[in-house]
């Protein structure tokens, strides 16, 4: 595997774990992380061994923002150059046709709750805080995060939130949609694991067949996302997957899916 400058993966047993490495910055996204971020999701998304992947940080972070330090010396263009290059890497991690899960092992401000919304799911450590503070200096949430939070937490709940700047622990982060599971510190990358792991051992069509349609539809009018999802089903029905499944269904046994 690839040695970064400010992430380490690691593949093991189809799932790469993607852990952000600037702990004396408590992992804040500079240019650097962005760039590393790319092309691990890059080699992600082509490698056959890795079926899925988890995103975390080292020491008490998840991510606490984007880089202010570097950001503050930025003019206009630059400024927007680098909310471009934010927002490519979170539609990637979005995107990628393989299951994400976001363990938020700590802070999950700014950039760090934008990252973690462009995972599938959200599993939080129960130190975990998350929030868009960037009115505090005079910005909004560039990456993304303006769009996803409405959509996980609906529009007044976002609006309450980014207006107001406020940071909230992970029981209210799972309360209002923004979390899906909360688990002691200790226990949260085991967590992730088991339950992606599980995830993989589904039919693998099937969950990206579901996963495309999810994403897709959700940035379509009703008519046009069911008309997606009819194709997407197609897809997953004409697989051999499908017919493993059925079969092993009707015979009472666990399905032996070859496509993993």
């Amino acid at each position: 595997m690839k040695d970064y400058k400010t992430i380490i993966v690691t593949v093991s047993e189809g799932i790469a774990v993607v852990k952000i490495n600037r702990p004396e910055a408590l992992n804040a996204l500079n240019g650097d992380v962005l760039d590393d971020l790319a092309d691990a999701f890059g080699f992600i998304a082509k490698a056959d061994e890795v079926k899925g992947a988890i995103i975390t940080g080292e020491g008490r972070s998840f991510v606490a923002g984007a880089d202010i330090a570097a950001m503050s010396k930025m003019g206009m263009i630059d400024g927007r150059d680098f909310t471009l290059k934010g927002q490519a890497v979170m539609s990637l991690v979005e995107n990628i046709e393989k299951p994400v899960v976001a363990a938020v092992n700590g802070f999950a401000l700014g950039g760090g709750c934008e990252l973690a919304m462009s995972c599938d799911v959200r599993f939080a450590s129960e130190k975990a805080k998350f929030g868009q503070p960037e009115v505090n200096l005079g910005i909004i949430p560039g990456f993304g995060g303006t769009q996803r939070l409405q959509r996980l937490v609906g529009k007044g709940m976002a609006k309450y939130l980014i207006y107001s700047a406020e940071i909230i622990d992970a029981a209210e982060a799972m309360r209002i949609g923004l979390v899906e599971k909360v688990f002691p510190p200790d226990e949260l990358l085991s967590e992730a694991t088991a339950w992606l792991q599980q995830v993989l051992n589904k039919a693998p069509i099937a969950v990206r067949m579901a996963k495309v349609s999810i994403n897709n539809g959700a940035n379509m009018d009703v008519k046009s996302a069911i008309s997606f999802e009819t194709e997407a089903s197609t897809v997953a029905f004409a697989s051999e997957d499908r017919v493993e499944g059925m079969v092993a269904f009707v015979e009472k046994r666990q399905a032996s899916f070859k496509n993993k």
